[in-house]
């Protein structure tokens, strides 16, 4: 069983530590890396040349009829990969995480689906994006993932003794753009007057306030690389919400998450977190399974929920959460769906 390790970019995004972490999930299950070793070269041009590199032998010292694993998008390598696999005859498993037509990305969805429905068995993210592979016309098995995890060495607790004063501590970590948040700006017109909020990511622009920053609910923490952020949150919840209003999850990205994982609701259950989520995203039926957190249709109900929130009913989910915090700092939620992949392959 292989995996082609690679140069994973930026640290200071989500992007690639998933991908890091899938690759944690497949050595535990004894996977073996046939490329370079992981790296994280910031530079796109010698990144993008070690890859070729990497990847290129990795694919020449595949085993013929052997099983392979690959992570989808890999847009540059895709069809060299799938070449060798087919050319050596191998098994393989894909873990998609992100579907990029889905995403608004991409205008053709035949082409896209075309280079990861050739895989034996796909991981997809949770019920509604197999729905959505199935209404495609996609036959080959798929395995669904529930969540992502989000590998750590050490346990943070810095929110096992967070005591609500007079407020709830609200925590959203995310890049910030025009179209992915600009609604951020909006909580301090909203009726808030039982929460703040506390933001953590690259590109915050405190002249976007709408109010003073003294009148502000808003209060913005800092950047930190995605292997650090975990033991940097401190707040009652983490919150998940894109798009440019409060009112809905609108525009491409609202419409993603009816199918999407998003990573940082990963990272708030490492945190220790429960969670805020729009009520029609696609993780929202995990967190109301598992009752880990809130489901919300528009953001003005927030302050009224969150003064109806019994202290039982907090401690509740806090505890809910401290059992998927475990998992998903190990890498289990990866590690289960891999074996029920191989066990796919195995049964054919």
């Amino acid at each position: 069983m292989y995996y082609i390790s690679r140069n994973y970019k930026s640290l200071f995004t989500a992007a690639g530590k998933a991908k890091t972490d899938c690759e944690i999930s497949l050595q535990n299950l004894g996977f073996k890396n046939l490329g370079f070793k992981q790296s994280s070269i910031p530079n796109s041009a010698i990144g993008t040349v070690k890859n070729f590199f990497g990847i290129t032998i990795a694919l020449l010292r595949l085993p013929f009829k052997s099983t392979i694993c690959t992570q989808y998008p890999n847009n540059k390598f895709r069809k060299l990969i799938l070449f060798f696999v087919k050319l050596k005859r191998c098994k393989m498993i894909t873990i998609v995480h992100d579907v990029r037509s889905l995403k608004g990305r991409v205008k053709d969805v035949e082409k896209e689906l075309s280079k990861i429905v050739c895989s034996d068995v796909i991981i997809v993210h949770n019920q509604s994006m197999k729905q959505w592979f199935l209404d495609q016309g996609t036959t080959i098995p798929m395995v669904v993932l529930g969540i992502f995890d989000y590998v750590s060495r050490e346990k943070p607790i810095q929110n096992n003794k967070v005591i609500k004063k007079d407020k709830y501590s609200i925590a959203y970590a995310g890049g910030f753009g025009e179209g992915k948040n600009a609604y951020i700006f909006d909580f301090d017109i909203l009726d808030n007057s039982n929460y703040n909020l506390k933001l953590y990511g690259i590109g915050f622009d405190e002249s976007k306030l709408k109010v003073s920053k003294d009148d502000s609910i808003i209060f913005y923490q800092g950047a930190f690389p995605s292997d650090q952020i975990a033991h940097k949150i401190e707040a009652h919840f983490g919150l998940v919400w894109d798009g440019i209003s409060t009112e809905a999850c609108s525009g491409d990205l609202g419409e993603y998450l009816k199918y999407n994982n998003p990573h940082k609701t990963s990272l708030y259950l490492l945190c220790g977190l429960p969670v805020v989520v729009w009520d029609q995203a696609a993780i929202a039926t995990f967190i109301v399974e598992n009752n880990l957190g809130l489901t919300v249709s528009n953001l003005k109900d927030l302050n009224a929920i969150l003064e109806n929130l019994s202290e039982t009913d907090y401690t509740t989910m806090k505890s809910n959460v401290l059992k998927v915090q475990e998992k998903v700092m190990k890498g289990q939620f990866v590690e289960t769906a891999v074996k029920n992949a191989l066990q796919v392959l195995n049964n054919d």
